[in-house]
């Protein structure tokens, strides 16, 4: 099979180049599944460049610990193992899992769900990782309820869009924060307001803050808080060792100390949630926003945009 092969760590168009494979074989609770198309996010060049550095354990410390690219996609069950329960060939389904940039992905049947209702192959495959994170960051870390006036930071991307659709989805008043080039794509997921932070300054105070890959100072974020209100940062930009984890950590231990809730937020994928991102996504209350698709052997100047922040919504990876 066709794979995005991962041979080191460094600029994503230097360490990835596509070639052929060893189709995977699958265990009992298996499922192989051939791709159609595959998500992009953060991690993926992250993973790429093997950084922050202290992450390096579980990316491996001086080689890929996988050998192929890829964490999200969506395709159609080619086979299964004899303990999968639910799942059969022929079925359209999308989820999580290594090594997912190739013709073929062999996961545990847990990690996957029947693709939405409605929604395309491409749409699917941008939910997993950026819908865990968005889902988590909204539901869990911010306790977001109707009425909640909630202020999403980085709105147009990967997971900004998700964030914005599940904050409203929940009854939230958003405000969305993105450049001018994004104001109109914010807007039309139902963001009440939108602020273009290269004309004008955040207004207001707010419930909930989610801060996403942001690199404003904890204490201009906690000026626009309520006294009692919560923001979580998901992500972040710095230095090679920690990038965005220092940021985090300073506000780890501030919060503590004031009567304002500062968290952090490490996405973990699960089954419910991914059936509950479908289910968002099957009603129409949610719309995966896919903002540019490239082929596979192109895979590597997909990452790179997406790494460098000039990506709005989803970027995707079609097989």
């Amino acid at each position: 099979m066709q794979a995005m092969i991962h041979g080191g760590f460094g600029d994503p168009r230097d360490v990835l180049h596509l070639g052929d494979a060893v189709t995977p074989e699958i265990g009992d609770r298996d499922v192989l599944v051939r791709v159609q198309a595959i998500g992009i996010a953060k991690g993926d060049w992250l993973i790429a460049r093997g950084l922050p550095y202290i992450a390096r354990p579980s990316y491996g410390v001086r080689r890929p610990k996988y050998g192929i690219a890829g964490l999200e996609f969506a395709g159609v069950v080619e086979a299964v193992g004899s303990g999968v329960s639910i799942l059969q060939k022929g079925d359209e389904v999308f989820g999580w899992g290594n090594e997912a940039m190739a013709e073929f992905v062999a996961v545990p049947e847990a990690r996957l769900a029947p693709k939405p209702a409605g929604a395309t192959f491409e749409q699917a495959a941008a939910i997993p990782t950026s819908g865990f994170a968005a889902l988590q960051a909204m539901r869990d870390r911010s306790e977001v309820t109707a009425g909640h006036r909630v202020l999403v930071i980085g709105a147009s991307g990967g997971v900004g869009t998700f964030a914005v659709q599940i904050a409203k989805a929940l009854g939230a008043v958003v405000t969305g924060v993105c450049s001018t080039r994004n104001v109109d794509l914010v807007r039309s997921l139902g963001a009440d307001h939108v602020v273009d932070y290269t004309r004008e300054e955040i207004g207001g105070r707010y419930d909930v803050i989610v801060d996403i890959a942001g690199n404003r100072s904890i204490p201009s974020l906690r000026r626009i808080l309520e006294p009692h209100g919560t923001l979580v940062i998901v992500g972040g930009s710095g230095g090679p060792m920690t990038m965005g984890f220092g940021r985090t950590i300073r506000a780890m231990l501030l919060s503590p100390f004031v009567g304002q809730r500062l968290r952090s937020l490490i996405s973990k994928p699960n089954h419910d949630d991914l059936v509950e991102l479908g289910d968002l996504v099957g009603s129409g209350r949610v719309t995966p926003v896919v903002g540019a698709t490239y082929p596979l052997e192109e895979a590597a100047a997909a990452i790179d945009r997406v790494g460098t922040g000039r990506s709005s919504g989803k970027t995707i990876v079609t097989i």
